[in-house]
């Protein structure tokens, strides 16, 4: 070597053969074809050539000098780069050139030729990437390492190599580049903080996005150097996030983005960074945290992440973050659930607990992700979610917020159709998942209007979709309406009425329009326009939309006659699509995408439009059932007992007769309907009569055929058949017969004849079927009837105990144990109410005797002979028979006004009647006659005494009947303003004057200063004063106080002149008053003008002196019976004076606030039961216990043990002529032989004892639903069938009391 160095100091460069001397002298075109000689002669040559090498040295040092490496054509610098790159592979390992900044002038150089790379398609590209190749396989920019401005050269290098990758290259570029770079990271000693970001800057997502090739490039490179390149990674994210030195790189602010990016490479390049992100994720600051939680969402949730399961310290305090106080940081965690249980389903374990906790979260967002993050991953497998998740979205859907509500019901629709309907993941998912029908139709129940209308809506498209064939629809609707349980049928039953009801609604202002106008009409339309608006989604904004149909409907004929044709009873599905369209597309404008008006006028159609049922339905549907009773069916296969879908079936048909009754006009159906008439099975045809019922009206005119068959079937079930078929029966002939007289009187003639006390079961038939004819043809029967209730009803049926009831200790027992001679009483007892109701006058003092006759039975316990042969069971049943014919008559106004104050007293007292079906089936029965506004006011009150029941789900119940006919009479006010002259009557605050009278009179009230009883009277006043002063709009309270003021200068009115009586209604007076005090702070001091105190109750102001028992009384409400709920969301308008009456608050809008005013937002509102600390009860109780715990205190009276002697048995025979003058003569007039015995006993049971057949109740979260009311077959169905429920109601009686785990919708 040192030979060739004395040759290089010579200076004579010798030239390969054939080329001549390379200078400046000559032309470019003659330099560059001098170049590619050499490059060729240096191509040709090997390391091993010592001669050659030592040759041609000068000419290497030559090709080097600054006129070749500043050369201005860009051929020649090329050209002399490939001879250098060779040049470097020849002299191998050493370098010709000595001098580093020589060096580091060549590497700069050979490393600005490479950007002719970029080019693919240039002439020159092979030669580029011969040197690309050259230098890389040699290997030759290591010799940069000992230089001390090699990370420059390398720097520039990596920049260039990254800058000129593209997709034009092929994998050998690609592969050559990476083996250049790799080569200097892995060999050299270090690597620098800027060459590092060279490689990093690569991954950042805006550089990504805009070079994917370098973003290839450099993952490859780090792929292939992770071991070397790791340790200077972990440095710089050290620096950054320990350290908090943003300033040593460019790309501190992407520091996370990397980490990903780094992880998502090779996840062995983070080793030692991942226990730093756990130092972050406790970070005090907000951002910092979030930004790590982003990031560790990402790493946890990948495909293929096992980053959980390797590092589980950092998977624990990432769940942490579930918990964190920013809420920014929990929503991001929540997002991240649905892509890690998509991703990794062996973590939902882990989740699971996280996520219920953020179920419940203060924050909306929050809960409606977490549904979102739920719903998700259930949707693209079921498996992925277990029960516990699922769970989570059923409670979402009594979220307080709207928009979560919505979520969770729209969540579990798209679930329940995927997995249900469409059975994509097998019958065992569809199991899994079929509660999910039930819960979405309970929703209907809230009092929200956005909630039932998207209940309709996923009825529509979720449980049977609109759009299936019309078989299929049937089909589909068929089974599910046999699996829906109790409530959720209720609730589909109540939808259907409520489009049923708005439709009529539509078809009255469309018929309005066609009037001629008038100051009348005007008012009709803004009348209607009203109703309709409480129908559809924000009434406020919506009315004046309404407004802008019923004039567009005016003006617009086309439209009209579409919407006419929609709500017609003959329009099928398929019209009703057509007519929505074209309304629809008719009032829409392409200007004005968002159209609030369009908007609303969808919402209406959407409810009124009979996308399911049409004649053709009916049909398809009427076959299914047939196939049920063939056995054709695939009632197995859906997991239904054919005998329940049969059921069902008919059950739907009877429904769907309520409100669609003209589609089931085809003789098709008709025959159908005549077949399930002579099945066995009872219930069956029961609904089969229903049916013909509330369809048959024109049968005689259009099907005379099927009124041929029909006529005699008829009337041997109403002669023979079950007393519920024969009531059915009767009701079917009043309704499709032109000639019912005659039939009738086929029918009343030989019943009436054969009527025999001697077979009871016998007897049971006939009177059902003669009552019903003595409602609905009382003048063509009313000799006979006379007689028949005077001779037969009371003196031989009523007024004998022919068998011996069996000795029990039981209350009661089921209905087929109950005997056949009480059944057949029970049957006589609704027979004489009946009659009353279908002669509607008490011109013959009927009412006065049969009124007599119910409060005997009441004071003498249910056994009115007082023989002792009934049965406890048998007078139970008696007792709410004679309650539940009080109430009925009550509803009727000239009976209601001759129920003297005493046998309206016993009534209520049946409400505590010792056996818990009494008093569960009489407040059913009083609930349904309250809602229908049928019942005055005062018998509202009665559900005041139900605060001392042992039963807390008693207690519960008529809280919430309180609360829905209190709602109901504000509503009703709010939208009859011309109902003012009945407030008295409406008015819900004028309940507490009767309230205070009946606790004046209850039997449990003895001793006037006792502190206990006092506690009580307290407790029933707080029971309904509670509800009612929720709210002081228009000054309510002021309003009860004075009215409570104004009792206080009245007398009893039922006993004005008893000084025990007087004091006892002046201290109750004093708890009222000291209830409205204590728990209202806000009353006015300017009493409202007088209000008007009932007069049967109280006598005209005298203003006596009345004790103050303040003192005694003015302590903290107790425990028991003290509600912990509180009325917060009702609103109130006024209907009368702001002056003289308070107004009827507005309806409730839906849910009752907790009492803890700090509960979030997501605890949602949940009505506590009465507290359930219990206290022995001081009602009086039956036997010797009783009787020894009465020693030595004041005697309390009992009921019908000491009776009047106007209601002796004989009396009550006399009561009833044995012809109707011998009747006549002897009813009474004077209201005191009308009275019972003053004083009634009520079997109250010992809350102690009432306590051990109950299970507590769990408090729920969630928006809480209305009142369940009485099991109704259908509001639709008239009043004289529903009231004759107790046929069969006492199936739905519990024989146990039995604690609720939530209240069910009703």
């Amino acid at each position: 070597m040192a030979h060739s160095k004395n040759r290089a100091t010579d200076g004579k460069i010798t030239y390969p053969p054939g080329v001549k001397e390379i200078s400046d002298k000559i032309s470019k075109e003659e330099m560059v074809r001098r170049l590619k000689m050499v490059v060729k002669t240096f191509m040709d040559m090997d390391q091993d050539s010592e001669e050659e090498k030592e040759l041609y040295l000068n000419l290497a040092l030559h090709l080097a000098s600054d006129f070749f490496l500043k050369h201005p054509d860009k051929d020649v610098r090329l050209l002399v780069a490939c001879c250098l790159a060779d040049i470097f592979r020849i002299y191998a390992p050493e370098a010709p050139y000595t001098s580093p900044d020589k060096l580091k002038d060549i590497f700069m150089f050979i490393t600005r030729q490479l950007k002719g790379l970029e080019d693919t398609k240039s002439a020159q590209f092979n030669r580029y990437f011969y040197l690309l190749e050259n230098i890389a396989w040699v290997k030759s920019y290591n010799i940069c390492f000992e230089l001390e401005d090699s990370n420059e050269i390398f720097t520039q290098l990596y920049r260039t190599l990254f800058q000129v990758i593209n997709n034009g290259h092929n994998q050998k570029v690609h592969m050559h580049m990476v083996d250049l770079m790799s080569s200097i990271v892995c060999e050299g000693d270090s690597v620098s903080q800027e060459l590092l970001d060279t490689v990093l800057v690569n991954l950042v997502p805006a550089h990504k996005n805009l070079n994917k090739q370098a973003y290839d490039l450099a993952k490859a490179l780090l792929k292939r150097t992770a071991q070397a390149i790791e340790p200077y990674i972990t440095n710089f994210f050290n620096q950054v996030l320990m350290l908090g030195k943003t300033s040593v790189s460019d790309l501190s602010e992407h520091v996370f983005d990397l980490i990903l990016e780094l992880y998502n490479i090779d996840s062995h390049l983070l080793l030692s960074v991942l226990p730093q992100l756990e130092f972050k994720l406790k970070s005090n600051d907000n951002d910092e945290r979030l930004q790590v939680v982003k990031l560790l969402a990402k790493m946890f949730g990948a495909k293929d992440s096992e980053l959980a399961s390797q590092n589980k310290p950092l998977w624990q305090c990432y769940l942490g973050r579930f918990n964190d106080i920013h809420v920014p940081v929990r929503l991001e965690c929540v997002k991240f659930a649905s892509h890690c249980l998509m991703n990794h389903p062996d973590l939902a374990k882990d989740l699971t607990e996280y996520l219920k906790v953020r179920s419940h979260d203060p924050e909306e967002a929050i809960r409606h992700d977490v549904i979102v993050s739920i719903v998700t991953a259930s949707k693209k497998d079921l498996s992925l979610v277990n029960d516990h998740l699922l769970n989570f979205v059923r409670e979402r859907t009594l979220d307080k917020r709207w928009r979560v509500r919505k979520e969770a019901m729209m969540g579990l629709a798209q679930i329940y159709k995927k997995y249900a309907l469409q059975a994509e993941a097998g019958k065992e998912a569809a199991k899994q998942i079929s509660w999910i029908k039930d819960k979405l139709l309970h929703i209907y129940y809230q009092n929200s209007i956005d909630d039932r209308l998207l209940v309709e809506r996923i009825f529509a498209q979720y449980l049977v979709p609109h759009n299936l064939e019309t078989t299929e629809r049937m089909k589909c609707l068929y089974y599910l309406y046999a699996t829906l349980d109790g409530n959720a049928v209720k609730a589909l039953n109540e939808m259907w009425k409520c489009q049923n009801m708005l439709r009529h609604h539509v078809k009255d202002l469309l018929d309005l329009i066609k009037q001629p106008k008038s100051d009348s009409y005007s008012k009709a339309v803004f009348s209607k326009v009203m109703v309709i608006t409480r129908n559809l989604p924000d009434p406020g904004k919506t009315q004046d939309f309404v407004k802008k149909l019923a004039q567009v409907l005016e003006e617009d004929e086309k439209i009209r006659k579409q919407l006419e044709t929609l709500v017609s009873p003959s329009c099928s599905c398929k019209q009703a699509e057509v007519c929505v369209k074209e309304i629809t597309k008719k009032l829409g404008s392409p200007k004005q995408p968002s159209n609030p008006f369009l908007e609303m006028v969808k919402f209406l159609l959407e409810r009124i439009a009979p996308v399911h049922i049409d004649t053709e339905s009916i049909s398809a549907l009427i076959k299914q059932v047939n196939k049920s009773i063939e056995g054709t069916a695939d009632d197995e296969d859906e997991g239904v007992p054919t005998e329940q879908a049969i059921r069902a079936g008919l059950e739907l048909l009877k429904v769907l007769s309520f409100t669609h009754p003209v589609s089931f006009h085809s003789a098709e159906t008709f025959e159908s309907l005549l077949g399930c008439l002579k099945m066995d099975d009872e219930k069956v045809a029961e609904a089969a009569l229903q049916i013909f019922k509330n369809t048959g009206s024109k049968l005689e005119e259009s099907f005379p055929h099927i009124k041929s068959v029909l006529l005699p079937v008829l009337q041997q079930k109403a002669k023979k058949g079950p007393p519920r078929q024969a009531k059915y029966a009767i009701h079917c002939i009043n309704a499709m017969f032109s000639n019912r007289d005659t039939h009738f009187a086929q029918i009343f003639e030989p019943l009436h004849k054969s009527l025999d006390t001697d077979n009871m079961e016998q007897l049971i038939t006939p009177l059902t079927t003669l009552g019903h004819l003595a409602m609905l043809a009382p003048e063509q029967f009313a000799a006979p009837l006379k007689s028949l209730v005077a001779n037969f009803i009371v003196k031989d049926l009523l007024m004998n105990d022919r068998i011996p009831g069996k000795k029990t200790t039981k209350l009661w027992v089921p209905d087929d144990e109950v005997s056949p001679e009480t059944l057949a009483k029970i049957q006589g007892l609704k027979l004489m109410v009946r009659w009353l109701l279908g002669v509607k006058n008490n011109q013959s003092k009927s009412g006065n005797s049969t009124l007599r006759m119910l409060t005997a039975i009441l004071s003498s316990d249910g056994d009115l002979t007082e023989q002792g042969k009934m049965g406890k069971p048998d007078m139970s049943r008696l007792r709410l028979a004679a309650g539940c014919a009080v109430l009925r008559l009550a509803q009727e106004p000239c009976y209601h006004e001759i129920i003297t104050l005493e046998q309206y007293q016993l009534c209520a007292l049946v409400i505590n009647d010792e056996c818990y079906q009494v008093r569960q089936a009489f407040a059913q029965k009083l609930q349904k006659g309250l809602c229908r506004l049928r019942l005055p006011l005062e018998y509202l009150a009665v559900f005041t005494l139900c605060a001392k029941d042992p039963v807390k789900e008693r207690r519960a119940h008529a809280r919430q009947c309180l609360v829905k006919n209190i709602n109901l009479r504000r509503e009703y006010l709010k939208q009859h303003a011309a109902v003012s002259e009945k407030l008295t009557s409406l008015l819900p605050e004028y309940v507490v004057p009767y309230a205070i009278h009946l606790l004046v009179h209850d039997p449990d009230y003895v001793k006037v200063q006792d502190i206990e009883q006092l506690k009580d009277i307290k407790e029933a006043l707080w029971f309904v004063l509670e509800i009612l002063m929720a709210k002081n709009e228009n000054n309510s309270h002021a309003f009860i106080r004075k009215m409570v003021e104004n009792i206080k200068q009245t007398k009893d009115g039922q006993c004005p002149d008893d000084p025990k009586i007087n004091e006892k209604l002046y201290t109750v007076c004093d708890v009222a008053m000291n209830i409205v005090i204590s728990k209202s702070t806000t009353y006015s001091l300017d009493s409202p003008k007088d209000p008007v105190l009932p007069a049967r109750y109280f006598t005209q102001p005298d203003k006596p002196k009345a004790a103050n028992v303040l003192g005694a009384v003015n302590k903290p409400l107790s425990a028991t019976g003290k509600l912990q709920t509180k009325l917060s969301r009702m609103e109130t308008t006024s209907n009368a004076s702001s002056n003289s009456n308070p107004s009827s608050p507005g309806r409730s809008k839906g849910r009752l606030d907790s009492a803890d005013v700090d509960h979030s937002e997501n605890e949602d509102i949940s009505m506590k039961s009465p507290s359930e600390t219990e206290k022995p009860s001081r009602g009086r109780k039956r036997g010797a216990a009783a009787n020894q715990d009465d020693k030595g205190q004041e005697s309390k009276p009992k009921r019908g043990r000491k009776k009047a002697a106007n209601t002796s048995t004989d009396d009550a025979e006399d009561q009833w002529g044995e012809d109707s003058s011998m009747a006549e003569a002897t009813l009474e007039t004077e209201d005191e032989q009308n009275s019972p015995p003053k004083r009634g006993r009520r079997g109250r049971p010992p809350k102690s004892a009432a306590s051990k057949d109950e299970t507590p109740s769990k408090g729920r979260r969630g928006r809480k639903k209305t009142a369940p009311p009485a099991d109704e077959e259908n509001e639709e169905e008239q009043e004289e069938e529903e009231d004759d429920e107790d046929d069969a109601g006492s199936e739905n009686m519990e024989v146990k009391p039995k604690g609720r785990r939530g209240r069910k919708p009703r």
